[in-house]
């Protein structure tokens, strides 16, 4: 499990109903002990009914990996290692060397604005720089089809984050009004683009505020 979303981890009780084994990094533990997990568990019930239910549980994992480990199946190696806190504080990837192919959970996103939330935005690009020294062929994100073009990817996702920096700083760092500055920032480039209305400003938002306490 590359990390402790919502998105990714409401359907852990059926995977584990199969017999499955969970994997995740031990940050994961804080997420699961907190109230913010428990509350938005009650809310996601409400607002996201039937999909999410009351036999939706917060699962904890059967293993929690710390910093790295590796998995073999059927003579195929799988390395994971923890690459956060990036977009999330427990994030993982699994890069399959003998295939070039890595598992790159919500680091990498496709065809859509990303979703930064609460993200470390230095830390997930240095993330990012570590992924394309990997030099994979084929990345699988949480989010969009599978990408045989990695490079250009990773640059969008990269050139996304650098942008929302480069346009909340200066407001950030001088306790100028967050409005302002997002009004200013040029967006142009990225409006078009699924999910736009839904998380751009609210990326932004949230990189001016963390900002601020670097």
């Amino acid at each position: 499990m590359s990390h402790y979303h919502a998105d990714h981890v409401y359907g852990l009780q059926e995977f584990k109903k199969i017999g499955a084994k969970i994997y995740a990094q031990g940050e994961g533990r804080n997420y699961l002990s907190s109230e913010t997990a428990k509350q938005r568990l009650i809310a996601s019930r409400i607002d996201f009914a039937p999909w999410v239910n009351e036999g939706t549980r917060l699962i904890s994992a059967d293993v929690w990996i710390e910093q790295k480990s590796k998995l073999s199946f059927g003579g195929v190696d799988f390395f994971i290692s923890r690459v956060g806190p990036a977009h999330a504080p427990e994030d993982l990837m699994v890069y399959v060397p003998s295939e070039k192919v890595l598992f790159a959970g919500d680091l990498v996103f496709r065809g859509r604005i990303p979703f930064v939330g609460n993200a470390d935005s230095k830390g997930w690009l240095a993330a990012l720089d570590g992924i394309e020294k990997l030099n994979p062929t084929v990345v699988i994100p949480g989010h969009g089809n599978y990408s045989v073009k990695p490079i250009e990817d990773i640059a969008f996702t990269r050139e996304y984050l650098q942008y929302l920096r480069q346009s909340m700083s200066k407001a950030a760092i001088n306790l100028d009004p967050f409005d302002d500055a997002y009004q200013q920032a040029d967006w142009s480039e990225y409006e078009g683009m699924p999910l736009f209305k839904a998380a751009n400003r609210m990326n932004a938002y949230n990189v001016y505020l963390s900002i601020q306490t670097e």
